[in-house]
């Protein structure tokens, strides 16, 4: 199973939803890098469960465990190896899913590639798999700290169903962001989303949405044609996040209705530099980055768990009615705020060490 991530910065995630713990294996990492697991815990504050009314209520603090690779708050540049360990793990809540596959979810799949599955939650499928991820990246932005400190990285949710936040993605803040337990880039609209998003958990339903991110400051010259373009990785590390459906930077799907004319980005120079006057290229033209913001955008279909009667199989074949049950979710774009960041910073710090060895 590919568990790993990255070429000269890399990341190998392990565990279950519901095993003995989670964690991540970060080689590549400079030495003489700054970091505690304070530095880690404070991004995995931001993914855990149970933080605010509209996410799953299992009880997790998440702590973080640096077991290897650094020494007195510094990195040795070797493998650097952090554990979160489950405390609040339900396997009981899962006992039908030992015999019955849950519409949408890895079931069945895992059960018909592997031969065998952990029924116990998502097991590998399972969004706690990203708690590796984020440590993994509170790793890079320390690294950043020292060689890129302008370097800023704000997702926030851009919207959930048919609700759509009024925001300018070069102008939206992280404070703003963080102020509400949604992360709606618009603090004072904040409490018509989680309305939504309570009325749909009372129904035992669950929503989708949009999460949007943007790269301030990211250095010009980042990314490796022709197969590993910024944003061909960036694709891939979005979608490669549970429930995500679909990616686009810049214009998106939207360019197909301009003609070159109207899409074009054209160039100007300012204070030395050379600018475009228009950011349609969402900051990668050529697979390169162009010193321009990085704007991308994250579709997340709606928590594939629902607490209502759904029809399904079972393990040998058989129809049956499933009722789910346990602690999920009705919308997963708050807490995967973080992971998208998570990744984005992943993908920097990997084209990063890629074009400082060639330079």
């Amino acid at each position: 199973m590919a568990s790993n991530f990255g070429q000269l910065f890399r990341i190998s995630t392990w565990g279950e939803s519901h095993g003995g713990g989670v964690g991540v294996v970060v080689d590549g990492c400079p030495s003489k890098v700054a970091l505690t697991e304070k530095d880690i815990q404070v991004d995995l504050d931001r993914r855990r469960p149970g933080q605010s009314k509209i996410v799953t209520p299992r009880k997790e603090a998440d702590q973080c465990e640096i077991l290897s690779g650094v020494f007195q708050g510094k990195t040795l540049g070797t493998p650097i190896a952090i554990l979160v360990r489950n405390t609040d793990a339900r396997p009981e809540a899962y006992t039908e899913m030992q015999t019955m596959f849950r519409p949408s979810h890895a079931d069945f799949t895992y059960q018909s590639k592997y031969g065998i599955r952990n029924w116990e939650g998502g097991g590998r499928s399972s969004a706690r798999e990203t708690i590796g991820r984020v440590a993994a990246a509170a790793v890079a932005k320390q690294y950043f700290k020292q060689v890129l400190p302008k370097l800023e990285v704000v997702a926030y949710v851009k919207q959930v169903h048919k609700l759509v936040a009024n925001a300018d993605p070069h102008e939206v803040s992280f404070k703003e962001i963080e102020s509400n337990i949604v992360r709606w880039p618009d603090a004072n609209d904040a409490e018509r989303v989680i309305k939504l998003i309570e009325k749909v958990r009372k129904q035992g339903d669950s929503v989708g949405g949009i999460i949007e991110c943007v790269i301030r400051n990211a250095p010009v010259g980042l990314g490796e044609p022709v197969f590993d373009r910024m944003e061909a990785d960036l694709g891939k590390a979005m979608l490669s996040l549970p429930a995500s459906k679909g990616f686009e930077i810049g214009s998106g799907f939207g360019c197909t209705t301009l003609k070159g004319s109207e899409h074009n980005d054209e160039f100007y120079m300012a204070k030395g530099r050379v600018r475009t006057r228009s950011n349609r290229s969402g900051g990668v033209q050529g697979g390169i980055t162009n010193g321009e913001d990085i704007v991308f955008r994250v579709a997340f279909k709606p928590v594939a768990t629902l607490i209502q009667a759904q029809k399904t199989v079972t393990i040998d074949g058989k129809n049956a009615t499933l009722k789910a049950r346990g602690r999920h979710d009705p919308c997963v774009l708050p807490r995967a705020v973080p992971m998208v960041e998570a990744m984005a910073n992943l993908v920097l710090v990997d084209h990063y060490l890629r074009q400082k060895a060639v330079s």
